[in-house]
C-alpha cells in the first residue's frame, strides 16, 4: 500500500498541476502568447491553466513586481512551485517545461501567489 502511495506522489510531482501565466492586456506578446498558451492546456487537461491580467488582478498579485511578460508560475500535481519567472513565449520552450518540470526549490513569494490564486479560484467555483 505504501509502495502505491508513494508512486502516486512521484506522479503528482512529475506533472504539471497549475500553470499560471501572469501577463497584462496592453502586452502584444502576452496577446501572441495567448494560444501557445491555450494549446498547452488543451494538453494537459488534468492541470489548472490560469491566465491572471497583474493589472485586473491586483490584489492577488499584491506586492509582487512583474517586470517581464509573460511570467509564468508552474507548480507540480502537489502545489509545489517548480518554475517562477519569465518565459520565452515560444510554444517548445512552454512543452518542455511542461514535460520535464524542474526540480522544486524555494520560492516563497511564489509559493504564496500561489495559494492566493487557489483561494481565488477556489472562492469563484463555490458561487
Amino acid at each position: 500500500m505504501a509502495t502505491s502511495a508513494a508512486q502516486a506522489t512521484s506522479a503528482a510531482q512529475a506533472a504539471p498541476g497549475w500553470v499560471v501565466c501572469l501577463c497584462a492586456a496592453w502586452c502584444r506578446t502576452c496577446d501572441a502568447y495567448r494560444s501557445v498558451f491555450d494549446a498547452a492546456a488543451a494538453q494537459y487537461p488534468g492541470a489548472r491553466f490560469v491566465w491572471l491580467d497583474v493589472e485586473d488582478e491586483a490584489a492577488l498579485v499584491d506586492d509582487l513586481d512583474i517586470e517581464t511578460f509573460p511570467t509564468l508560475l508552474i507548480a507540480d500535481g502537489t502545489g509545489q512551485v517548480r518554475f517562477w519567472g519569465a518565459l520565452l513565449p515560444q510554444p517548445g520552450v512552454l512543452a518542455r517545461m511542461l514535460t520535464s518540470l524542474p526540480a522544486a526549490a524555494p520560492m516563497p513569494e511564489a509559493q504564496a501567489l500561489l495559494a492566493r490564486i487557489s483561494a481565488a479560484q477556489a472562492g469563484s467555483t463555490a458561487q
